[in-house]
């Protein structure tokens, strides 16, 4: 802990600098040829806006910024030497001596930075305008808005009122956003906010180069994905320009009082923010990517993406599933075929409403014919895949796709969403049932056919009424029938008869077993792709049985969970989990592929995660190091996403009972995946929480209220949670933490030092010195906020999502913590259990009590 207590001082030192360096400053209103700008000067604004000057960052190394006034917190909107730090603060922000731009220099005099604008006979100077702007102007030039050279020009990871994204045909400049390195390093990141110009003008934000989101190209009033950008706001409004002198985007504030911006973050988050001032802290106000929708191409080539719906990817109508096997296990991601092939002459449109606008940067755009001529000229075009109008406020211009249709999202009417769009199918899609015939006979006709549609109905019923009393007559004198059965029946019979789950008729709009059309697998091909179950496919074991790596006979990689025949209390739970996380999709939940029920064998066939789970990384010394903070905290958020979506945005509200590092999961990237939904409850409803005689879960990671009264709720998982962020930043487990430090468990520990102002303290040495402490001390403090003794004081997981992902977010101070360590290891002895059915064993194996007290 030595370095990382070395790291806090150093870092209080920096703050404490940090947050009186404007009292060792004064400022000035411009930068001239003969006046530059030094370490000790700031420039402010006109009307005390804004603020440039020297600012240090990691590592000794200092920036010129510009950042918010009279904002207690220092918001940097802008950096100007972002990839040349200087490594200290002897810089000078002056005009180079032929006069042709300003440059940075440091303490030797060697430029490091430069803005270099067209020659002139005046003086020129720079100025910091009230709008965030930095510019560089002739001071005697009648027009003051004739800038030579401006910051406006040249964003780094903030979009500030009046400033444009996009091309501007004067400078020839296509000015797009890039977030931050880290929260700390100014430097350039892997994420950007780029507006592409071509086609049908859209914004992209992509991860080093690669699109990762996409807002659907603009529709007059708002970009088509982008619900949220309502024209009738009161703080905000959004303008698009596209003619031959530029194409941009732009948003200005409608109440002066406030300050808007938007955030290309260092995490990939695109978010927008609003100053309040009477509550001083700045407020959330939209984000994306926001839901599994939002990926990029998650439903394929003429897939339809919807939210609100389970599984979230459809087909197109006249479509089909491209890989049925992949989509029937919630992978969309190969997307959709044509039904039926299409016949140019014959073909017509079907409309689609709400829809978020396919991938249009080679979409065609004509913004002076209407949607009726938009039609015909994709009727007789062969290659036009679909049609829209380009300005809904309107309904005028044209707008034509050629090619496959990809990234398509489906918005409900609440939403406001998206809009009409109408695409190419096959004539036999828009045929109408055939009409009846005309004249009195028609009545005959019909009465006719509902006749015979009774008899025959009710024949029909009689005869399987008949069938099903013969055969459960033939069940009942024949005891071993079951043994007879193929495997797939088995397993159907099995998982239908569970309880544990309400059935179709008590969620409506959820599918019955049969309808999730859960892949059942053949015990011999489990046992092939095992290698029979050896020691050296062998992932892990946990409570009710092993874990298993397998290779199918077509080489695709799986684990196998296999019940320990011995486990009674096991039987329940894999049917609770077979039946309900064949319901859920999120990126941060493991899939599951398949069951197999067979010869007394109960199986779960899951997608296999290469780095196996997080605590096989994070408690072994050897291997911690592998997990480095930006790592850490991916997984910290990856993890509160996924439980988010449990608590609040699956069509459920599930209640998981057993999160810890052992079930949290880790793929090649990394990417966190929550399993083992054994223990999970469902809520419908508005129901919030309930009782319980029979606690499940894992001492460590158990809230108090779980453990000693059976009282469980999304607040249990809440504190789960908050245990294991504590664990992640300790790499620590907080069972077995208090033996080794005075009796204090790990809650007890990072409370005392966060209450000690030692929080940092806390931080796994295998991080070594290199990380954020911005976010360390976010997630520390979300942590305690999360593990607070009274279920009502701790967040929910939307508020935790939110404190995780914005640096501005104003914290409460946590309270006191709950403890709830359990049984010391000798006292799990079978001798102390109370009846037979109540066990207790430790050390991250699951408990089950018929009693928490």
């Amino acid at each position: 802990m030595r370095n990382a207590a070395e790291h806090h001082h150093h870092l209080r030192c920096f703050l404490i600098t940090f947050t009186f360096l404007p009292l060792l400053t004064t400022s000035t209103d411009l930068i001239t040829p003969t006046k530059p700008l030094t370490q000790d000067h700031t420039l402010v604004s006109a009307a005390q806006q804004f603020e440039l000057g020297f600012f240090p960052g990691a590592s000794s190394t200092w920036y010129v910024g510009i950042w918010y006034k009279n904002i207690p917190e220092r918001v940097v909107v802008w950096v100007a030497n972002r990839d040349s730090p200087l490594t200290n603060s002897s810089g000078v922000l002056k005009f180079s001596p032929d006069g042709s731009g300003l440059i940075l220099s440091d303490h030797s005099g060697t430029s490091v930075w430069s803005a270099n604008h067209s020659a002139n006979s005046g003086t020129t100077i720079a100025v910091l305008l009230d709008t965030g702007n930095f510019v560089v102007r002739e001071e005697d030039d009648e027009d003051p808005e004739n800038y030579l050279w401006q910051s406006f020009d040249h964003p780094t990871d903030t979009l500030l009122p009046g400033m444009k994204l996009g091309w501007d045909s004067k400078t020839g400049l296509n000015r797009y956003l890039t977030s931050w390195k880290s929260a700390d390093d100014p430097s350039t990141g892997d994420f950007a906010f780029k507006l592409d110009i071509s086609g049908y003008p859209e914004i992209h934000l992509t991860n080093k180069g690669n699109m990762y989101y996409r807002s659907g190209p603009w529709n007059g009033l708002r970009f088509s994905g982008v619900p949220e950008m309502r024209p009738s706001s009161p703080l905000l409004s959004f303008q698009f320009v596209r003619n031959t002198e530029q194409i941009s985007y732009s948003f200005t504030q409608l109440n002066e009082s406030m300050h808007s911006r938007l955030l290309v973050k260092h995490n990939g988050v695109l978010q927008r923010f609003i100053w309040i001032p009477s509550s001083g802290i700045w407020n959330p106000f939209w984000y994306a990517p926001k839901d599994q929708c939002d990926d990029y191409r998650e439903c394929g080539v003429y897939g339809i993406c919807d939210a609100n719906a389970s599984p979230v990817c459809k087909c197109m109508k006249a479509f089909r599933p491209k890989n049925p096997q992949a989509w029937n296990l919630r992978d969309g991601s190969d997307g959709c075929v044509r039904a039926t092939e299409l016949d140019c002459d014959s073909d017509g449109f079907l409309a689609m409403s709400g829809v978020k606008l396919p991938e249009s940067g080679n979409a065609f755009v004509d913004a002076e014919i209407g949607l009726d001529r938009c039609r015909e000229m994709c009727q007789r075009n062969c290659s036009c895949r679909g049609y829209s109008s380009a300005n809904i406020s309107d309904g005028s211009g044209c707008v034509m796709w050629a090619e496959d249709l990809y990234d398509m999202r489906q918005y409900a009417a609440a939403e406001g969403g998206g809009q009409d769009f109408y695409y190419r199918v096959p004539a036999s899609e828009l045929a109408a049932p055939a009409a009846s015939e005309a004249g009195g006979d028609s009545n005959k006709t019909r009465l006719t056919i509902m006749i015979t549609g009774i008899v025959v109905g009710s024949a029909a019923l009689l005869v399987g009424f008949a069938i099903f009393l013969a055969q459960k007559k033939h069940q009942s004198e024949t005891v071993n029938i079951l043994e007879r059965r193929g495997s797939r029946e088995r397993s159907q019979d099995y998982l239908a008869n569970s309880p544990t789950i309400p059935s179709k008729r008590d969620q409506p709009g959820e599918a019955a077993v049969d309808e999730l059309e859960l892949p059942l697998y053949d015990i011999t091909a489990l046992v092939a792709a095992t290698n029979e179950f050896s020691d050296e496919s062998k992932l892990g074991q946990g409570g009710f049985g092993i874990v298993y790596k397998g290779v199918l006979a077509e080489g695709q990689e799986v684990a196998v969970k296999r019940l320990s025949k011995t486990s009674v209390q096991g039987v329940e739970e894999f049917k609770n989990e077979v039946k309900l996380i064949a319901r859920l999709q999120h990126r941060n939940l493991v899939r599951l592929l398949g069951c197999c029920v067979e010869m007394e064998e109960k199986m779960l066939v899951y997608e296999y995660l290469e780095n196996k789970s997080l605590d096989s990384i994070l408690f072994k010394k050897n291997r911690s190091s592998m997990l480095e903070w930006q790592t850490r905290f991916k997984i910290v958020c990856g993890i509160a996403r996924g439980l988010l979506y449990l608590h609040q945005d699956s069509r459920f509200r599930i209640i998981h009972r057993d999160l810890k590092a052992s079930n949290i999961l880790l793929d090649k990237d990394m990417d966190p995946k929550i399993s083992d939904f054994g223990m999970a409850r469902i809520f419908g409803g508005d129901q919030t929480e309930a009782n319980t005689k029979r606690v499940v879960g894992t001492y460590g990671y158990m809230s108090p209220e779980y453990a000693m009264d059976g009282l469980f709720s999304t607040k249990s998982d809440v504190f789960s949670f908050g245990v294991l962020v504590l664990e992640i930043v300790s790499g620590t487990k907080n069972r077995g933490f208090y033996q080794t430090h005075n009796q204090l468990n790990l809650l007890a520990y990072a409370w005392k030092l966060y209450r000690e102002g030692r929080a940092l303290e806390v931080v796994d040495s295998a991080v070594g010195e290199r990380y954020a402490a911005g976010e360390v001390m976010r997630c520390i403090q979300v942590g305690l906020l999360c593990v607070q003794e009274h279920a009502e004081d701790r967040p929910n997981m939307s508020n935790v999502v939110l404190m995780l992902s914005s640096d501005f977010v104003s914290m409460q101070q946590p309270k006191y913590p709950g403890y709830c360590l359990g049984r010391r290891p000798n006292e799990t002895d079978s001798s102390l259990r109370r009846n037979d059915d109540e066990s207790c064993t430790v050390n991250q194996v699951t408990v089950t009590m018929l009693d928490g007290r």
